[in-house]
């Protein structure tokens, strides 16, 4: 851990180089696709059209990798030599973990180590067309004194974003689990359910918000009575916490750079609804900005996620503020199956893959149809092509504009880049979430793609099946160009 700190102080001090940008332009085509594309239709049949800034040795390389990950055996062999204290606290071992794992799931999911490596890799997303969401690729933070190391690791990213192109970041990230330690977000959560239930139910500490649970989210996690008081150390925790958030939003306003605030588990996510909606009713009134400062994230997986939605969209149109929401399926399908079944109850989540596409869609669509009142912004972020389709078609139908800045797409930097391609190439403005940071540091991080991919929220059929289409034509056009020299 020790070792980790050291790199992550080490990663936040360095600057991007400014001459390294000097040179970039977009290419005509590209800047015609992603700007000026009238095409309602979101395409992925032309592969060559898709791929078309794609070198193959990349493409080669995703292919691989995409293909491995597919196998469940060797994902679990994966995690599990990753998550071994026998490998890990053994200096050799770790040191040949973290070199096959930085050429490998580390490349393919994050942008780099420094900034210099971020630079140059978002220099290429944004020549062809593509935006980047940066993430300081930070869990869980274990006390204060990590949560303060880790505020400042995401001050230095969105300070890191100003030597950027121009457009270059449409947002920076955080986690709140990464700037509160685990054990505070845990306990304001069951005093928020507990107020939830109990409407007398008196938090003295409790800053202005706006709603967070419903009734059906109560049905979930059933608790006896919590102590009614925080204690004077819990109480100056909750407000370094809220401190750290606003120091964030603060410098993303002054950079006017939208800030969105992860999801997280259910142990955890009222806590973190409630600092997110604290924070937004203080940074998203400036009524110059055409979108919000602070995005909160639901999880379309989650049955209560719709009307828990539409309560928070409506009481900030209420408040007078404007709202921004990223729309995700969910990350956490394991843990909160597991949690569901200690706790005697039944499972939070949809109980079909069907009904968390419905449930996502109709999301889409509510908050599309609330951009035209001028109240919410969104950002799609999804690998389901239906889904990309869907939203792509209603906001067609509302005449959305493709350059409106409130509506984005966006997907996981390694993984549906045919429907980033694809939508891009649609005319819409599409971001890739680029999570960076030393390769132990991003660890955590790179064990929940490796669990979700092979999950049924895995898209990597879809992905692996355009790549090698267009592998293949390539190969055939090789093929025949040299048939045609001899």
């Amino acid at each position: 851990m020790a070792a980790a700190a050291i790199m992550s102080r080490r990663a936040c001090q360095t600057h991007l180089p400014l001459r390294f940008f000097s040179s970039l332009t977009l290419s005509p085509a590209v800047r015609s696709s992603s700007a000026t594309s009238s095409s309602p239709n979101l395409n992925l049949d032309d592969t060559e059209k898709l791929y078309a800034s794609v070198p193959t040795g990349d493409l080669l390389s995703s292919l691989g990798l995409l293909y491995t990950m597919a196998v469940g055996p060797a994902v679990d062999l994966g995690m599990a030599v990753m998550r071994s204290p026998a490998v890990m606290e053994k200096r050799l071992l770790r040191a040949a973990v973290v070199g096959v794992v930085r050429r490998t799931v580390y490349r393919q999911f994050c942008a780099g180590e420094d900034a210099g490596e971020v630079g140059r890799r978002l220099g290429r997303l944004w020549e062809s067309g593509l935006r980047a969401i940066v993430n300081y690729g930070m869990e869980d933070a274990e006390d204060d004194t990590a949560s303060d190391r880790n505020l400042a690791g995401f001050v230095k990213t969105v300070e890191m974003t100003a030597e950027m192109p121009p457009d270059s970041v449409s947002f920076a990230c955080v986690k709140i689990t990464a700037i509160c330690p685990i054990p505070l977000l845990e306990r304001i959560s069951d005093l928020l359910r507990w107020e939830k239930k109990h409407p007398s139910f008196h938090l003295p500490w409790k800053r202005p918000s706006l709603p967070i649970l419903t009734n059906f989210s109560l049905l979930h996690h059933p608790l006896p009575a919590p102590p009614p008081s925080l204690t004077s150390e819990e109480e100056l925790q909750l407000q370094l916490a809220h401190s750290r958030l606003l120091t964030l939003c603060k410098r993303c306003a002054e950079s006017n750079l939208p800030l969105l605030v992860d999801a997280e588990y259910a142990s955890v996510q009222p806590a973190i609804e409630y600092m997110t909606y604290s924070a937004a009713l203080e940074f998203n009134t400036t009524a110059e900005r055409r979108r919000p400062i602070v995005y909160g994230t639901m999880q379309c997986y989650l049955k209560d996620a719709k009307e828990r939605l539409v309560q928070a969209v409506e009481a900030a149109e209420s408040a007078g503020i404007s709202i921004g929401f990223k729309l995700v399926r969910g990350a956490y399908l394991s843990r909160e199956s597991v949690l569901a079944k200690s706790l005697g109850v039944a499972s939070p989540i949809h109980e079909t893959i069907e009904e968390t596409h419905n449930c996502y869609n109709d999301c889409a669509a509510f908050m599309l149809e609330r951009m035209l009142k001028g109240s919410a912004s969104v950002v799609l972020a999804t690998h389901n092509f239906d889904s990309g389709r869907a939203a792509a078609a209603k906001a067609e139908e509302l005449g959305i504009g493709k350059g409106d800045q409130r509506l984005q797409f966006a997907q996981l930097m390694g993984m549906g880049d045919g429907l980033s391609l694809g939508l891009r190439n649609a005319g819409f403005q599409v971001s890739k979430y680029v999570p960076f940071g030393p390769v132990e540091q991003v660890i955590p991080y790179l064990l929940r793609r490796a669990q979700e991919n092979r999950g049924f929220l895995s898209t990597s059929t879809l992905d692996r099946q355009l790549i090698m289409k267009e592998l293949k034509r390539r190969l055939k056009v090789a093929v025949i160009g040299k048939q045609l020299s001899e």
